[in-house]
C-alpha cells in the first residue's frame, strides 16, 4: 500500500498515521488485519496516543479503542 509521499511498503508509524487519517475502507481493512501482529498493534496505539488530547481526532480515538479492546 502506498500513501502520500511514502515510498516503502509496510506499516511504519508514518504509514499508519496516514492510513488512519486519509485511508479508505480498503486501507482500514488491511490495517485491521495487520493488527494480528502485536508489533503493529503497538504502533497503532503509539500513533493514536499522540492524538489523545484532540477531541476532534475521532478516527484516532476509534482505532485506539478498537486495538485496546480487541487486540491488546
Amino acid at each position: 500500500m502506498k500513501h502520500r509521499h511514502l515510498n516503502h511498503e509496510g506499516f511504519s508509524l508514518a504509514a499508519i498515521d496516514d492510513i488512519i487519517s486519509r485511508g479508505g475502507r480498503g486501507d482500514w481493512i488491511e490495517l485491521r488485519e495487520a493488527t494480528a501482529d502485536p508489533a503493529i498493534a503497538r504502533k497503532i496505539l503509539q500513533v493514536c496516543r499522540a492524538r489523545t488530547d484532540d477531541p476532534y481526532a475521532q478516527r484516532y480515538h476509534l482505532w485506539r479503542h478498537y486495538v485496546s479492546r480487541n487486540v491488546a
